[in-house]
């Protein structure tokens, strides 16, 4: 997989927009690793996930926040020992640390994270969750989505995922968002020049929440 990422694009607008908390889900695990490539060697469309905190108050750059990632492989399937409907039968996952991992900001707020396009499960339209720390505090937990367009084009033509069964569940009628949040939630994704894509996403945080 490339190491080397283009400076990411993000969206000019919006731009200080306060990002909402969504359910931590049951499939997080405890005492995830610092590290920018969370693949850990399982296959799948490579991807850079490029996050930007900014603070809704006055839109600058929140360095040194913790930010950290998780997903599904491209079976639809989490890594580690999380509640057993993440990994179901499936020993090799359940002592895996796959495509999760944590990062601090820089003094620009963003952090880069080297991973693969998630695959889909049962009832939940294909997203990545997020969870952000400030001085140890715990600002917002959530999750993201990709455009619909864009899942037809990776499920429906990419090997790794192609084999599968058409996902039960799109973003419109996935229950932890209203239709009218599902494109504010939707990361931007760009295809780089060697055919890996770059997501991004701006998220604003309140830094007076308790």
């Amino acid at each position: 997989m490339p190491t080397e990422l283009p400076a990411p694009r993000f969206r000019a607008e919006p731009q200080c927009v306060v990002m909402r908390d969504k359910t931590l889900g049951p499939c997080h695990t405890n005492d995830v690793p610092i590290r920018r490539d969370v693949t850990a060697g399982v296959i799948g469309l490579p991807m850079w996930v490029s996050l930007r905190v900014v603070d809704a108050a006055g839109c600058k750059p929140i360095a040194g926040a913790d930010i950290e990632i998780w997903h599904a492989d491209v079976r639809g399937v989490y890594s580690g020992r999380a509640a057993a409907m993440c990994n179901p039968d499936d020993a090799a996952a359940k002592r895996a640390g796959f495509l999760r991992g944590r990062q601090v900001t820089d003094a620009d707020g963003v952090v880069s994270f080297l991973t693969i396009y998630p695959g889909w499960y049962g009832g939940r339209a294909p997203h990545i969750h997020l969870r952000v720390l400030v001085e140890r505090r715990e600002l917002l937990i959530s999750q993201l989505l990709f455009d619909e367009v864009l899942n037809d084009a990776v499920y429906g033509n990419h090997p790794d995922y192609a084999k599968r069964t058409r996902r039960d569940t799109l973003n419109r009628s996935d229950f932890v968002f209203s239709a009218s949040e599902v494109e504010r939630f939707t990361l931007d994704v760009d295809k780089l020049g060697s055919g890996v894509l770059q997501a991004s996403y701006t998220i604003g945080l309140m830094r007076g929440r308790t």
